[in-house]
């Protein structure tokens, strides 16, 4: 009885084992292509990818972060692509990984989300959208006030208000500068996010 019980956990640690590196494999190969994206179709195929991925795997809420990241990227630049609908897939690739885990850069991604929304139209739209980019932040600093990302994003958004507002670049300053410090002790866990640096470094120069 014993040898069958020892049999069946060997064959239930390989298999856990094979299906990890098949997910690593996946992730390492999406994250490439994610890398070298460049056009708003090569981004949405990455986002299908990592979909895929998370759709497959079940148990891992990094797939469906990297494809509303994925997502999020061509959406700043790109005028023709809807930003409702773009962020209502963006939502509900967050709601699959949050079912998964509740972490911070779930929220960090939420508010990049919402600011899009928000920046349809700012003078209608900011009571709704703009008050839910900032609650997501909010959340975000809850759930783990070393985030640089978080810092990064608030001070992109007082960069981007007017001084008569309460924004300007002496408002913003002092964000990017936290953010910096916090993303060069930032020991992130493999697959989880690293980007920001580069964006904040450039940010921070125009403060100067």
């Amino acid at each position: 009885m014993k040898y069958i019980l020892l049999t069946f956990m060997m064959l239930g640690s390989l298999v856990t084992n094979a299906q990890s590196e098949k997910y690593e494999a996946a992730m390492k190969k999406t994250l490439s292509f994610f890398d070298s994206a460049k056009s708003t179709a090569q981004f949405q195929s990455v986002a299908n990818s990592f979909e895929r991925i998370g759709d497959a795997e079940k148990t891992q809420w990094l797939p469906y972060y990297y494809a509303g990241l994925a997502l999020s990227i061509p959406a700043w630049a790109d005028p023709n692509i809807d930003k409702d609908a773009n962020s209502i897939r963006i939502n509900t690739l967050c709601d699959k990984a949050e079912a998964l885990d509740t972490n911070s850069e779930i929220y960090v991604l939420r508010n990049m989300s919402a600011t899009q929304q928000m920046m349809v139209d700012p003078q209608t739209r900011w009571q709704t959208y703009g008050t839910q980019a900032s609650k997501d932040l909010q959340i975000a600093i809850k759930l783990n006030p070393d985030n640089p990302r978080i810092y990064y994003l608030q001070g992109q958004s007082l960069f981007n208000t007017p001084p008569a507002f309460g924004g300007g670049k002496d408002k913003a300053k002092p964000l990017f500068e936290k953010a910096i410090v916090l993303f060069k002790t930032d020991k992130p866990k493999p697959f989880w996010p690293n980007w920001g640096l580069e964006s904040t470094e450039e940010q921070l120069a125009k403060c100067q």
